[in-house]
């Protein structure tokens, strides 16, 4: 299997199957057990790691750094209630727009 963004949909439905398991059966299920807010920390610690990996010029830990981002991200969503395709939705109503026209819409909301 070639790998590309599906991988995303196939991780998010193993994220999401480890809600409510036992935090002891995996790390998925004790980052859940924590709750939304240190599931969002999660995440924050690897968005800086990413960005140090990159500002460093290192390739290979950005990409580590990057999959690492991705998956707190999954878990983050899943831990919301909320389906990364809605996030998809989003992007691709806003394709095609310029970035500075989508922040100035977003400001005058």
């Amino acid at each position: 299997m070639a790998a590309d963004a599906r991988q995303l949909d196939r991780l998010f439905e193993v994220i999401a199957s480890r809600k409510g398991a036992d935090a002891a059966s995996s790390y998925t299920a004790k980052l859940f057990s924590k709750g939304v807010a240190a599931c969002a920390q999660k995440l924050g610690e690897e968005a800086v790691e990413t960005v140090i990996a990159a500002a460093s010029g290192d390739r290979k830990g950005a990409i580590a750094e990057s999959a690492d981002l991705l998956y707190h991200w999954l878990v983050l969503m899943a831990s919301l209630d909320l389906d990364p395709a809605d996030v998809y939705a989003e992007l691709e109503r806003r394709e095609g727009r310029s970035g500075l026209d989508e922040k100035a819409a977003r400001a005058e909301s």
